[in-house]
C-alpha cells in the first residue's frame, strides 16, 4: 500500500474542501450567541476608538505647554500648577475649558478637558492646598489616550474568516454591535463501523469480544470543538448493504462525512469498496504516520441532497483504534472543517512550537511519529512530558494530554532535555 508523506496528505485534505459561500451559507445571529462562530463578513466600526480623548491613569490633566514655559523660565525645582475645583471621573465631561497654569484631578477613564493635552499620575505628585507639585516633569502627552488612537471609525474591526473569541466579540460589543453575520455551523455525518462495537446508551451487559463505542462520542466532541455540528448516525455493523445505506444518508444529508474503522486492509473492511462502489474518487489511501496509517480521504457528488443540488462531498474514513481515529481528525480533519466554515488560513494548519523534553524519545523512524503528553511552561519554558503507554488502542493514556510531539520520518532518538517540535491539540 503507497503510504503518502504526512504534508501532501494534508495538502490534499484542503485541496478538496470548498469554503462555505458567505452569501448562501450564513446567518445572522445576536452576538451574545457568536462565541466561536466564524465571521462572514468584515465588521466595520461605527466609532472612533477611544471615543474621546481621555485619561490611562489617575492623576491629574494639563496643558503641556504651561508646564515647558515654567521649565524655560527655571521656575523652580517642583513645578507647580493650580487645581481647578472640578474633577473628572469616568463616564463624565465638563465643558469649561482648561484655563492656563491649571491642571485638573481626573481618573482613568475620564474625558480630557479642553486644552489639556498631558496627564501626570498621582503618585508622582504632592498635593498642598490647591496647588499640586510635580515630582518629576512629566512627558508631552503621557498617559493620554487619543480619539481615534486604536481604531477610526469606518476602518475594519473585525475581519471576514475570523473566529469570534471573547476578545473579538468584547470589540465588537465596544462598537455596539449587537448582530454579526456569521457562517452557519457544517453539518459532520459520523459513522461507526464494526460488529464488536455496542451503543453507550444500551443497559445490556457487554458480551466477550464486545467493546463500548467510545469513538463516536470521542469524534463527535472534537467535532463540536470544531465550531460543527456532529450528526452521530450510531454503529454499523460489517455489513455491505447496512454500510452502504448508511453512507448514503450522510452523503445526503451533511456536509463532510467521517466513518471511523473499516479503512485497513482486513476481509471486513469494506469502506474503500464502497465509496467506489458509490463513484467516488479516492484521493488517499494510507499516510506515512504513526498513530493513523490506514486513512482514506475520498470526493465523490452529492446528488442526493436535500436541496436538489449537486456538490461535491469530502469524506475521511479514519482508523478504528481510539488514539488514532483522534490523532487523524486533529491532524488533517480539524483543518478541512475550519476551512469549509470560511475560516481565515490561520486555522488550517495544525499549531507547532518548540518545547524540551523532560525524557528521552523514541520512534521507529520508519513514518512521522506523533508522541502524546503535557505541555507546561515552568518559569515559562515550554516542556514536554511525554506520557508512559503509546499504544493507539488505549484511550486512557490520552486522558488530559494537550500535545503532540513530533517525531519526522528517520528521526529515531531525541535525548532528554533536547527540543523537540510539538503540535497543540
Amino acid at each position: 500500500m503507497n503510504m503518502l508523506p504526512v504534508a501532501k496528505v494534508e495538502e490534499i485534505a484542503l485541496s478538496l474542501v470548498k469554503p462555505f459561500d458567505p452569501q448562501i451559507d450564513s446567518e445572522i445571529i445576536p452576538l451574545s450567541q457568536a462565541l466561536n462562530r466564524i465571521l462572514a463578513e468584515d465588521v466595520h466600526s461605527a466609532l472612533d476608538f477611544p471615543h474621546w480623548d481621555n485619561s490611562a491613569m489617575d492623576g491629574y490633566a494639563f496643558r503641556y505647554a504651561d508646564l515647558e514655559e515654567k521649565f524655560q523660565e527655571k521656575f523652580q525645582e517642583k513645578f507647580q500648577l493650580r487645581i481647578a475645583a472640578d474633577e473628572i471621573p469616568a463616564g463624565m465631561a465638563i465643558a469649561k475649558p482648561l484655563a492656563k497654569g491649571e491642571c485638573i484631578r481626573i481618573f482613568t477613564g475620564g474625558m480630557l478637558p479642553i486644552g489639556a493635552d498631558t496627564v501626570v499620575m498621582q503618585e508622582d505628585t504632592e498635593r498642598i492646598g490647591d496647588i499640586l507639585y510635580l515630582q518629576v516633569k512629566p512627558i508631552q502627552s503621557e498617559y493620554v489616550r487619543r480619539k481615534g488612537e486604536f481604531i477610526t471609525a469606518g476602518t475594519t474591526l473585525v475581519s471576514a474568516g475570523s473566529k469570534l473569541t471573547p476578545t473579538e466579540i468584547g470589540a465588537l460589543a465596544s462598537a455596539r454591535c449587537q448582530r454579526v453575520k456569521v457562517y452557519r455551523q457544517p453539518r459532520i455525518a459520523v459513522i461507526s463501523t464494526g460488529n464488536e462495537l455496542v451503543s453507550l446508551d444500551s443497559s445490556a451487559p457487554l458480551h466477550l469480544g464486545q467493546i463500548v463505542d467510545s469513538n463516536l462520542h470521542a469524534i463527535s466532541a472534537l467535532i463540536a470543538q470544531s465550531g460543527a455540528i456532529a450528526v452521530p448516525f450510531g454503529a454499523v455493523p460489517d455489513h455491505r448493504e447496512e454500510l452502504e445505506t448508511a453512507i448514503k444518508k450522510a452523503i445526503a444529508t451533511s456536509d463532510l462525512v467521517i466513518s471511523i474503522g473499516g479503512v485497513s486492509v482486513g476481509d471486513y473492511d469494506y469502506i474503500d469498496g464502497l465509496l467506489e462502489k458509490l463513484g467516488a474518487h479516492i484521493h488517499v489511501r494510507s499516510v506515512s504516520i504513526k498513530p493513523g496509517k490506514p486513512l482514506t480521504i475520498a470526493s465523490l457528488t452529492n446528488s442526493l441532497s436535500v436541496n436538489g443540488s449537486e456538490e461535491r462531498i469530502v469524506y475521511f474514513g479514519i482508523p478504528g483504534n481510539p488514539v488514532s481515529a483522534m490523532m487523524s481528525f486533529w491532524r488533517f480533519i480539524r483543518g478541512a472543517i475550519a476551512k469549509l466554515n470560511g475560516a481565515c488560513e490561520t486555522y488550517w494548519q495544525p499549531q507547532f512550537i518548540t518545547a524540551f523534553t523532560t525524557e528521552a524519545l523514541n520512534s521507529q523512524g520508519r513514518r512521522e511519529t506523533y508522541l502524546w503528553g503535557k505541555l507546561t511552561y515552568p518559569k515559562g519554558i515550554p516542556t514536554f512530558q511525554p506520557v508512559s503507554n503509546y499504544s493507539s488502542g488505549n484511550l486512557i493514556s490520552a486522558i488530559g494530554v494537550n500535545s503532540l510531539a513530533v517525531m519526522r520520518v528517520n528521526q529515531t532518538y531525541v535525548p532528554l532535555g533536547d527540543e523537540v517540535i510539538v503540535m497543540l491539540i
